[in-house]
């Protein structure tokens, strides 16, 4: 029989495809000798044959029983005995960290009759009391999906009643009353009593945990994450510890160094006099963990020292939940920390400094996506107004949108939105990935808001204590702020503004554009470091999308190293569009010849200027790609105009020749019509006039002292016969333009049929490029502008899509074509050269697999080439290392 249930003892760090990150971790600081409450791990695999079942695996409780009498063995307790019960928590623990997404429940154990043991053991009534409202309340949102606000509203009543603001001022005849009021909030909402039996608490409680594994917050977040859906979680169970025994107690999180600019030093939150959650939950303000250095001198100073031992284990920043019981330090969790794009760069550089980490191993702490992010703009502080209000500055970014107060809205918002709250939940998900920034009035910089925001990249101010939010308003400082109000949230500084402040670039962007230098700056300091290293082991070189001489000199700014896509169809629009018309309307040779030759020396003049911009370096021109018709007016258009003129009894004139173009040329599906190579062979000399206006542009840069290495590309081949004819009237013109330097001729792989084919096209292709977004339309049989809009939310809603394959490439589908691609055209042509000029050039995971796949670059717009840089450099380099999900 396969095993389901570990003690602390017997894991360690590196089982957490097993025991989960939360269990693995808990063991490595049990083996480590740390104060961790005694316990045991219910397994992944236990969870995924439960996800299979629906029933929990046979055998599982006979090994949760035999561990549990270790635990018991440990602290001197029994579960379930009235005089001195032995309580427990019982923690969801996936592989990778999901803030919020699971559950936890607290107390397992507590019953009518254990509340009073549990009192007389400690000598407190009320920290009974408290301790077993917390079990209702937990246990029936968990369990049996009690609404939240349903316990909340009758604490709030007592609260009320009692005439205080917070929890902890409860007495414990309160708290009595409370009590009773939850268990008929249970009775009404699931028709049972609350369950008096400690072992039935722990069962259900497992099965729940198990179960949130596809609760709807969690299958989205794991989707915004791209964490697989099929991993599972595992349990933890251990002997609770207590942090609301009173003011010598409470609880905490803390961070080696800080989460949001990587700052060296500790930083962290501290409740007094309360559980676990609190914290997290935001629900009361903390306090920062340096106050607890007055509050308790020798926990902290232990807290301290455990701390550096954790960062030097995990050689990364870590996150640490712990609980002090009377004077007592015990540890809850270590993790690797979260962190905002900034501080993941920062620390990463630090690292290194101190000689903890390579370079290599550098550059696997930070992601494209972190940089891309970097590279957004922020606020221009000199320009703003008064804030309205200052909080905990909690996830850095400039956002602006109107005000919304609640998920649902923020979640149906088409205008950009800012989520305000007093604190969030898991069940804010929806609005948090939906919102531009997140403010609240509870919480701070470890709250789930907070730590929440930070893993998604969201701006985000937590405890703005002045906000006092209401249903579809909130005040501050007397002023009223109401629903679609706009409003701009500082994540860097913690303040907010009324109305749209203006942004200005990133100190990051303006590095890339050489207007900065890193010298003096942590941040910039780190992402050069990092991204010369990363262009130093990359094997993939960089190209750029550009079809201008600006696009290309910004590309080169950014570190392209050549042009890997020239769309020539760019240059045709504007004023050029009349010649095109001439094109498509000439009736006869001479006609055609005469607009040909009116837009070679537009073209010639384009490329010169590219080719200057990029000098000694590729630049690869595409022909034609596009059908003419898009260089006409729509049929609907044209078929208007006529009409009118017509209705008006006049002579419709040009536009009468105009509409018999358009409705000669219009295709059902122009996609897959009259484009590409096939445009080139049915409009004679259309790519030879491309053709001759490279080489002579490539002519004239080599006479004024240049270095152009020019390509040609052909689009949409499908055969290599439609190659070979093209080529052989290309080479032909090349050969006619005297002083023009050797120019490379290659193909586009955008057909399913070419992929397949590849060893024969190799045959006339100097150079393959995958255009990637055509490839994925005909591969999938999907029409790009029409299925986005149509289905793809729904398919991302039930799962066919992790996410959206014109986004991130599909590597079993389209991926598979590429690959098989490569090594057929190879194998016919050793040497041959292979990029990818498609959207997915800039994606990092797509960078990922271009680099496994063997292509030798890839080609993205301008603006992502940085990130394109730094995952080449993370694909060469990558290793197994620190993984902050």
């Amino acid at each position: 029989m396969p095993r389901y249930v570990y003690d602390f003892v017997e894991g360690n760090k590196d089982l957490k495809d097993l025991l989960g990150g939360k269990g693995a971790n808990l063991a490595e600081m049990t083996g480590m000798g740390l104060p961790v409450p005694p316990g045991f791990t219910v397994t992944t695999d236990a969870c995924r044959a439960y996800l299979r079942t629906g029933s929990l695996p046979s055998g599982l409780f006979g090994e949760v029983d035999q561990h549990l009498r270790r635990v018991q063995n440990s602290t001197g307790r029994r579960f379930g005995d009235a005089d001195d019960p032995l309580l427990l928590s019982v923690r969801s623990g996936a592989k990778f960290s999901m803030p919020g997404m699971m559950e936890t429940i607290l107390d397992i154990g507590l019953t009518d009759t254990a509340v009073g043991g549990l009192a007389r053991r400690h000598g407190d009534e009320r920290f009974a009391w408290d301790s077993y409202r917390r079990l209702i309340q937990m246990f029936g949102r968990t369990v049996f999906d009690v609404p939240a606000d349903a316990f909340e509203a009758e604490l709030a009543a007592a609260r009320s009643a009692a005439g205080v603001r917070d929890d902890a001022d409860l007495t414990a005849a309160q708290l009595r009353e409370v009590v009773h009021a939850y268990k008929k909030v249970f009775l009404a909402h699931t028709g049972r009593e609350f369950p008096q039996s400690a072992y039935e608490q722990l069962v259900l409680a497992i099965g729940a945990v198990f179960r949130s594994w596809n609760a709807e917050r969690a299958v989205l977040y794991r989707r915004q994450e791209r964490i697989p859906q099929d991993l599972g979680t595992a349990v933890n169970v251990m002997a609770m510890v207590f942090g609301n025994r009173g003011a010598n107690s409470g609880t905490g999180v803390a961070f080696t160094r800080d989460p949001a600019t990587g700052r060296r030093g500790v930083y962290g939150d501290y409740l007094r006099n309360a559980q676990g959650e609190d914290v997290v939950a935001g629900v009361r303000n903390t306090v920062s963990l340096t106050e607890l250095a007055t509050i308790d001198p020798a926990c902290h100073t232990q807290l301290l020292s455990i701390m550096e031992r954790l960062e030097q284990r995990y050689r990364d920043l870590c996150d640490i939940e712990f609980t002090i019981e009377d004077g007592k330090l015990w540890m809850l969790q270590t993790r690797v920390g979260k962190r905002t794009p900034a501080a993941a760069f920062v620390i990463a550089a630090q690292l290194v400094d101190e000689g903890v980490i390579t370079l290599d191993e550098a550059l696997q702490r930070v992601t494209g996506e972190q940089l891309a992010a970097l590279m957004f703009p922020s606020f221009d502080t000199g320009a703003a107004p008064p804030p309205l209000t200052t909080g905990v500055p909690a996830s850095p970014g400039a956002a602006v949108g109107a005000v919304v107060f609640d998920s649902a809205a923020a979640a149906a918002a088409t205008e950009p939105v800012i989520l305000v709250r007093r604190e969030t939940n898991p069940d804010d998900l929806p609005g948090m990935i939906a919102a531009r920034g997140i403010l609240t009035s509870r919480g701070g910089k470890t709250s789930h808001a907070a730590v929440v925001a930070r893993g998604m990249g969201k701006t985000c101010v937590c405890g703005a204590e002045d906000v006092e939010i209401g249903v579809d308003s909130c005040t501050v400082g007397g002023r009223t702020v109401r629903a679609g109000d706009i409003v701009s949230v500082d994540g860097a500084s913690g303040r907010v503004y009324a109305g749209e402040v203006p942004v200005r670039p990133s100190r990051v962007m303006r590095y890339f554009e050489g207007e900065r230098t890193a010298h003096g700056d942590p941040l910039l300091a780190a992402v050069q470091r990092l991204m010369v290293h990363a262009d130093h082991v990359a094997r993939l070189a960089v190209h750029a999308n550009a079809d201008t001489a600006a696009d290309a000199a910004r590309a080169r700014r950014f570190g392209a190293t050549g042009v890997g896509l020239c769309r020539t169809e760019h240059m045709f629009l504007g004023d050029r569009r009349v010649l095109v018309e001439r094109l498509i309307l000439a009736t006869d040779g001479a006609q055609r010849q005469a607009a040909l030759s009116a837009l070679l020396p537009l073209q010639r003049a384009d490329f010169e200027e590219l080719f200057a911009a990029m000098d000694g370096r590729p630049v690869t021109v595409r022909l034609i790609d596009p059908p003419l018709h898009e260089f006409l007016p729509s049929l609907s258009e044209m078929t208007a105009r006529v009409a009118e003129a017509r209705g008006r009894g006049e002579d419709p004139g040009s536009d009468g020749e105009l509409l018999a173009a358009v409705r000669r040329m219009h295709e059902q599906n122009p996609m897959l019509g009259l484009r590409g190579v096939r445009l080139g062979l049915v409009v004679p000399g259309l790519f030879a006039m491309q053709v001759r206006a490279v080489a002579q542009a490539a002519a004239a840069r080599v006479a004024a002292g240049g270095d152009p290495h020019p390509e040609i590309m052909v689009p949409l081949v499908g055969t290599v016969q439609e190659l070979e004819t093209v080529r052989a009237e290309a080479e032909s013109v090349l050969a006619s333009v005297p002083g023009a330097p050797p120019i490379r001729i290659g193909t586009m792989i955008e057909v399913p049929r070419a992929a397949l084919t590849a060893g024969q096209i190799a045959a006339a292709a100097d150079f393959f490029s995958f255009g990637t977004n055509d490839l994925t339309q005909m591969t999938w049989g999907f029409s790009r502008d029409d299925v986005e809009g149509a289905f793809f939310g729904r398919y991302l809603d039930l799962g066919i899509f992790a996410v959206s394959p014109f986004q991130t490439i599909d590597v079993p589908g389209v991926g598979e074509l590429v690959r098989l691609a490569v090594e057929r055209g190879r194998s016919a042509r050793p040497g041959l050269t292979t990029g990818v000029c498609g959207e997915h050039g800039g994606d990092p995971a797509s960078v990922r697999f271009f680099h496994d796949a063997g292509l030798d670059y890839v080609s993205c717009s301008p603006y992502r080439v940085p990130v394109a840089r730094l995952e080449a450099g993370r694909a060469a380099a990558r290793a197994d290392g620190s993984d902050s999900r």
